[in-house]
């Protein structure tokens, strides 16, 4: 009797020697059949969803006053700047973007741990792509059995109109993909107006040029190879798995021994064991991977629950309960057959510290947000010299400072150090109010370097002092401070 997965639990064909495996397989082309159903429904609305947003967002507005622009996300690149929102991002705030990046991690790492590949089934870029080309392939060249005669035949001059037609959809979703990327990197409605009319810059036309090749090429032409041959999730997350998370699992405590529906009621009128599986292959035809599901979990399938959908629409058919197919664990099939109660432990230390990890990061990233202020000082000591003494015998060090003024309008700043008790500030090209004070003006949104002299009137005691330099907002008060040395010579 041949293995199946009743006899062998993972339902995995016995593997080739070594020496007779093939080093590379030839891609088989694949067809997948349309099917109706809960989970192709959500992974319309999804698709719907994020290509909605996607290709959208960046005309949306967002005022944020004067001296700024007013597209909701943007990254100005010319100017160091990434705009989401209300949010302001600096270069010196890069840690906020690591931060998304840390949650982002662990986010998929927690829908791991849940329910699988769920990001590769519904929200990966590559399969909402590919989903859509497909629609188009159907919409144009009709659905698989339709497609698979076509291509068994010979060429003809309706076949080849219909194809032609489905990859100029294609490049034209390709296109205005990577259309919609650079817009988020410039402000949308000009640039649109300037790639119209063939203003725009050089750079905006070949990144459209790349974007387009490279989502014709993955979503049009290579489609699963991608999430096989390119992608490293589906070997990291094997690592970060465990046994209760769960994956779309063909029940073969049901299903087996499969068969025919003819042979299967014969079976159970001569009172042998048949199992609800009817061959019918259907599980296999609208796996937009080719996987079949029977065989255990495997590399390729990227849990998108479509073979569910169509499994639940034959039971129904043929008078079965749903769910032969489902989302279910492996250990819980093994349970069933050995007359023991399912265990379905969606909280668990794993998902609770990931979860924990989650809100930890987004609790300080936003308690950061929400603090930080809208000055920024940083000092940098010069080298060489260290010191120089003047005439008098007095001891001078020299720093270059930076301000960023966050503000969206001109901001005066007073600068002053402690830490000396008769230290005169300078700055270079800077000015002094009438009260003899160092003030720097910044402009809105700005930043400004300037160089800084400190010198000490009266004759310092260490080789070392702590300095700190303190800039005060003349229109409110706030503050920033940083700390350097003043060196003077050993006494």
């Amino acid at each position: 009797m041949a293995d199946t997965p009743l006899s062998h639990p993972l339902g995995a064909a016995s593997a080739a020697p070594a020496d007779e495996a093939p080093l590379y397989v030839p891609r088989k082309q694949i067809y997948p059949q349309a099917v109706k159903g809960r989970f192709r429904t959500i992974k319309w609305i999804l698709l719907a969803v994020t290509l909605g947003i996607y290709y959208f967002l960046p005309f949306i507005r967002w005022d944020r006053g004067p001296n700024a622009p007013d597209q909701a996300i943007l990254v100005d690149l010319a100017n160091g700047r990434f705009y989401f929102f209300f949010i302001e991002i600096w270069p010196q705030e890069v840690y906020y973007i690591t931060g998304l990046l840390v949650l982002a991690s662990l986010a998929l790492f927690l829908m791991n741990a849940v329910a699988g590949r769920i990001w590769c089934g519904y929200l990966c870029p590559q399969t909402v792509w590919t989903d859509l080309f497909y629609a188009v392939e159907r919409w144009i060249e009709g659905d698989r059995r339709e497609r698979m005669r076509n291509d068994r035949q010979k060429l003809t001059l309706q076949t080849a109109a219909r194809k032609s037609l489905k990859h100029f959809v294609w490049l034209m979703i390709a296109w205005w993909t990577g259309g919609a990327w650079v817009l988020y990197f410039a402000d949308a409605p000009t640039l649109v107006y300037e790639l119209a009319t063939l203003q725009a810059p050089l750079l905006a036309y070949t990144w459209i040029g790349i974007l387009t090749f490279t989502t014709y090429t993955l979503a049009g032409w290579m489609r699963e190879q991608v999430c096989t041959y390119m992608c490293p999730w589906p070997r990291i997350q094997a690592a970060l798995t465990d046994e209760y998370a769960l994956n779309v699992t063909y029940r073969y405590d049901r299903g087996e021994p499969r068969g025919s529906m003819k042979k299967n009621e014969a079976l159970k009128l001569q009172g042998l064991p048949a199992g609800d599986c009817i061959d019918c292959n259907q599980c296999v035809n609208v796996c937009p991977t080719g996987v079949d599901i029977r065989k255990g979990l495997q590399l390729d399938c990227i849990q998108c629950g479509l073979c569910i959908d169509a499994c639940n629409s034959v039971m129904t058919k043929i008078g079965r309960p749903e769910g032969l197919i489902a989302y279910d664990t492996d250990m819980n099939v093994k349970a069933r057959m050995e007359g023991r109660p399912e265990v379905r432990r969606i909280v668990r230390p794993r998902t609770l510290f990931y979860a924990g990890i989650i809100a930890v990061v987004g609790s300080i990233m936003v308690t950061s947000l929400a603090l930080r202020q809208n000055i920024y000082l940083s000092v940098m000591h010069d080298r060489n010299p260290l010191f120089v003494r003047l005439s008098d015998g007095s001891i001078r060090n020299g720093f270059t400072i930076r301000v960023a003024n966050k503000h969206l309008d001109e901001r005066r700043y007073v600068l002053t150090v402690e830490g000396l008790a008769d230290a005169k500030i300078d700055i270079v090209g800077g000015e002094l109010d009438q009260q003899g004070r160092a003030i720097v003006t910044v402009g809105p949104d700005q930043t400004l370097e300037a160089r800084v002299l400190v010198t000490d009137t009266s004759y310092p005691t260490s080789a070392s002092t702590d300095l700190h330099f303190v800039l005060t907002d003349l229109s409110n008060g706030d503050k920033a401070s940083t700390s350097d040395h003043f060196k003077a010579p050993e006494r």
